[in-house]
């Protein structure tokens, strides 16, 4: 595993032909949750049937919460307590984090650094994350310019609503997986079900994967991953 610091953000990288983010395969960048270290998914690399060539690429959250916790943006814990009643979700997905501009231009710059110094073209790239990683990737996605591979919202959910969704047509033909439990009780069901309708009616097909369980990521959702990943058309040798 090597280690990059770009600006704010460290990453780790791993996978490809050293097992260090060599070579020119398929990039994957997948982002951590809220309260999680910047380790939390690097073990998902070895998890995932993938292509050897595939590299993995995770960053970790600029905001130390203490405890090796990290965050990308704030959140105020207690303005979620009643998440599940109809307004408070209406509220939620309405919602623009503050600091989410921050965290998404620090995401872009290590995009930038994996494009130039690693050979790493956004149409081969899958951007994606866990619950606020998952949030960060889709927001990255929906505004960057570029044609990225694929988008992985694990557990995710509808943020920034009234600007996501005029920016979602753009990105037609996207493929998308996204995953969420039933009984998750961070994030409702039931606004990741309105994310993956605003996707698919966008244009966006989307792998949709709900499962019997809470705010995790299952195997079932590690082998929609590893689909999502083996779709990604290969880098074109010069």
């Amino acid at each position: 595993m090597k280690e990059l610091k770009v600006g704010a953000l460290r990453a780790r990288l791993c996978g490809g032909v050293d097992r260090e983010g060599g070579g020119s395969g398929p990039v994957v960048v997948l982002m951590h949750g809220y309260g999680a270290p910047g380790t939390d998914l690097v073990p998902l690399w070895r998890e995932l049937e993938v292509s050897r060539d595939v590299r993995f690429v995770f960053p970790e959250a600029p905001l130390d919460l203490g405890f090796g916790g990290r965050a990308w943006w704030p959140i105020d814990m207690s303005r979620l307590q009643d998440r599940f009643t109809t307004s408070a979700a209406d509220r939620l997905s309405a919602e623009v984090p503050p600091g989410v501009d921050d965290a998404r231009a620090a995401v872009l710059e290590l995009l930038a650094v994996l494009r130039r110094d690693f050979s790493a073209a956004p149409e081969t790239m899958v951007i994606g994350g866990f619950s606020q990683g998952a949030m960060l990737a889709t927001d990255t996605v929906l505004r960057s310019q570029h044609p990225f591979g694929g988008l992985a919202v694990l557990s995710g959910t509808l943020i920034s609503r009234l600007e996501w969704l005029p920016l979602m047509p753009a990105r037609r033909g996207l493929p998308v997986l996204q995953s969420h439990g039933r009984a998750d009780a961070v994030l409702p069901f039931a606004i990741a079900e309105q994310l993956r309708d605003a996707l698919s009616g966008a244009g966006l097909p989307v792998e949709f994967i709900p499962f019997n369980g809470g705010h995790g990521i299952p195997p079932a959702v590690l082998d929609g991953l590893a689909r999502l990943i083996q779709r990604v058309p290969l880098p074109i040798q010069p």
